[in-house]
């Protein structure tokens, strides 16, 4: 009689989990849809854009990949090449001036004061832009408030330069990297560091030997998001430096309205192209790193 329950029990509950699955798969199409107009077209039409190229004589199209060709010559590669450096370099001192500053916000005790920074740094996070630049521009430009009195003119400083730029890109990157690393900081277990300390290591070798190999993965995984957020930008860099320092967003927004030369849309969408190839890069090391970090912070 149990056994027959049991059966009838299980048998019920087959259909059941069978509708819920069904009823999760529904709730999912409208992001599906959602995504496949927000991603998929654009990317689509980016992809066709990059390899076609039109004959101003005939109006003829057709496809080649004349429009990548030149993505990776002269200026167009200059400008590729200047963004990852610009990325790369943001990103390790965001990555650097991130971790004490994070580590100093988890072993504080006041609550209030973690709070505080952390509210601080994703607002910052998110604060770019045109009045990011304008903010700059007004305190450290040539004529800012802090320039003139600090006489930092006459010391060289140029904020509209690649270090300048740097400095303006760290406003955010370093709230970010502190987002980012918090959450591993916290995962650290005091037995590591009392287990360390039990058999005579220094804080140094702590560190050295535990803490730093346990979240190299999410450091680099920092670093990697950070380089993405950089390479990315486009309103801080356009407001502020113009074509002095050539990156390569900056060349897809001149390609698109021909303001050095007409004609070259395709062009802009093959640099677009190879943006997407970078950014394809830094996630397929960035989600791997995060797993694996994952495995030693749960």
């Amino acid at each position: 009689m149990t056994a027959a329950l049991t059966g009838a029990g299980t048998a019920t509950a087959a259909p059941r989990k069978r509708r819920r699955r069904a009823l999760g798969a529904l709730a999912v199409v409208p992001l599906l849809v959602f995504t496949a107009l927000a991603f998929g077209l654009p990317a689509l039409a980016m992809l066709d854009g990059a390899f076609t190229v039109k004959d101003p004589a005939t109006g003829a199209t057709s496809y080649t990949t004349a429009n990548l060709t030149a993505s990776l010559q002269g200026a167009y590669l200059t400008a590729l090449l200047g963004s990852v450096k610009l990325a790369a370099v943001s990103a390790a001192l965001g990555a650097l001036l991130g971790l004490p500053l994070a580590q100093a916000v988890v072993t504080s005790r006041f609550r209030a004061l973690r709070e505080a920074v952390l509210t601080a740094s994703g607002v910052l996070a998110n604060f770019g832009g045109v009045p990011l630049a304008f903010a700059f521009v007004a305190t450290l430009g040539n004529a800012g408030v802090l320039t003139r009195r600090l006489g930092l003119t006459d010391k060289g400083w140029d904020l509209y330069s690649f270090s300048g730029l740097v400095l303006v890109y760290l406003y955010f990157l370093i709230p970010l990297m502190v987002l980012t690393i918090t959450p591993a900081l916290e995962g650290l277990r005091s037995q590591w560091r009392e287990a360390a300390r039990n058999n005579g290591a220094t804080t140094a070798q702590y560190w050295r030997h535990v803490a730093l190999p346990v979240l190299l993965p999410t450091l680099l995984g920092g670093f990697v998001l950070l380089f993405g957020s950089a390479f990315a930008a486009y309103a801080t860099a356009a407001a502020m430096v113009g074509s002095s320092v050539p990156l390569v967003t900056l060349q897809i927004a001149d390609a698109l309205s021909g303001n050095v030369l007409v004609g070259q849309e395709n062009v802009a969408l093959a640099l677009s192209l190879d943006m997407v190839l970078v950014a394809g890069l830094v996630m397929a090391v960035y989600l791997p790193l995060q797993r694996r970090s994952a495995r030693w912070l749960a």
